[in-house]
């Protein structure tokens, strides 16, 4: 194994191991919010995923979850990284996840995207077996669908 390729398992165990933004927390008083429960029918992960967004920022993001490490992680990364955000930039996110999970283990292309995705980048290996590709994408699922839920993308 490359050191890169340890690094990377060393930032999915320490986010399954230590996760953020774990544990559903309310969202504020006049904040748009949304929730979502999300299952992966393969394996049985599950994730309960909640958002507030205000004045079209994600201003939080928490979760509830079991399953295996990688969709725990992936949830865990993916709070990281879309807290705080406007909602297009969550967007433009998403959808290089979605091009890494496709990559086949191969990676992006781009520099700029790997940077965007910072700690995401340690599911490249991931994205080689396809059973598990279910499994990172799993909380990604539940936050497309609590921002829809939450009336945020519809302005």
């Amino acid at each position: 194994m490359s050191a890169l390729e340890q690094m990377y398992q060393q930032v999915i165990l320490d986010h399954a191991k230590h996760p953020h933004g774990r544990g559903l927390v309310p969202a504020a008083d006049g904040l748009l919010a949304g929730e979502s429960h999300q299952v992966n029918p393969t394996c049985g992960d599950e994730v309960t995923l909640r958002v507030a967004v205000a004045d079209g920022v994600v201003s939080s993001v928490s979760w509830e979850g079991q399953g295996c490490s990688i969709s725990q992680a992936s949830t865990s990364v993916m709070t990281d990284l879309v807290t705080g955000l406007p909602l297009a930039d969550v967007a433009r996110l998403d959808e290089v996840f979605h091009a890494l999970m496709g990559s086949r283990g191969k990676g992006l292309d781009s520099e700029d995207d790997e940077d965007l995705l910072g700690d995401a980048t340690a599911f490249t290996g991931t994205s080689q077996y396809p059973a598990r590709i279910k499994c990172a994408l799993l909380g990604w699922a539940a936050l497309k669908d609590s921002l829809a839920r939450s009336g945020a993308l519809a302005s």
